[in-house]
């Protein structure tokens, strides 16, 4: 079973979000898709290779102000 992270960003800097791929990589997060919704939210799809590193990037980025708007995790069934 495979896990993915579902991000909805309301507010978008796309220069900030190329700056944070290494810090995501580094919490085991892959980028699969990113989407633009109505030309206003954007929303990013992310392999997710280790659940709890995943989980302590979301809490830090929300710690700094530039997290995601919502966050879901899914899994493959």
């Amino acid at each position: 079973m495979s896990q993915q992270l579902l991000l909805r960003y309301d507010s978008f800097d796309r220069t900030r979000f190329d700056d944070e791929a290494e810090n995501r990589a580094n919490a085991g997060l892959t980028l699969l898709q990113l989407w633009l919704e109505d030309s206003a939210a954007h929303w990013a799809l992310f392999s997710v290779n280790d659940i709890d590193k995943a989980k302590s990037w979301l809490k830090q980025d929300a710690a700094l102000g530039h997290g995601p708007a919502a966050a879901h995790f899914l899994s493959t069934a």
